[in-house]
């Protein structure tokens, strides 16, 4: 007996999802030097996309990843560590991954694609948490004082 031929997906919200970046406002994420725009939030799997501007000299706090993410520089330079990516670099991080602080060298634009979530902390403890609920919320916001405007 040969397999079943429907594919046809059992979860009727399946469905693409396609998002038109450019048409997108950059939202402030950190300080007058941090923006992002919020491409997808993965309710069923915690994972999410974005995309990051810093300009130059804006630094990210330390943080742990508490999943797996996918970094690919599209303009700009940051440091990370004791190394550089430019513009054109990709870079896998795996779950537990700890980072210091990450300066943006020159004005940078990087596409973000993270499992789950990021714990920020500094030597005091935690001071923020970073996953999709929180991205869906920001980006309700967002949208919501748009459509008052």
């Amino acid at each position: 007996m040969g397999l079943p031929q429907d594919i046809t997906p059992v979860n009727s919200e399946l469905m693409d999802t396609l998002v038109h970046a450019t048409q997108m406002d950059w939202m402030p994420q950190f300080d007058e030097r941090s923006f992002i725009k919020i491409l997808w939030t993965g309710s069923e799997s915690g994972s999410w996309a974005v995309l990051f501007r810093w300009l130059k000299g804006f630094t990210a706090p330390q943080h742990k990843h508490l999943s797996a993410s996918h970094t690919y520089i599209l303009s700009g330079k940051l440091q990370v560590r004791d190394g550089t990516l430019d513009a054109g670099d990709y870079v896998y991080e795996p779950n537990g991954m700890l980072h210091g602080a990450t300066t943006a060298l020159e004005d940078t634009e990087y596409l973000f694609i993270c499992n789950g979530s990021i714990l920020f902390y500094d030597d005091d403890g935690f001071t923020s948490y970073l996953g999709w609920e929180e991205l869906a919320r920001m980006k309700h916001d967002h949208e919501s004082k748009l459509k008052k405007a």
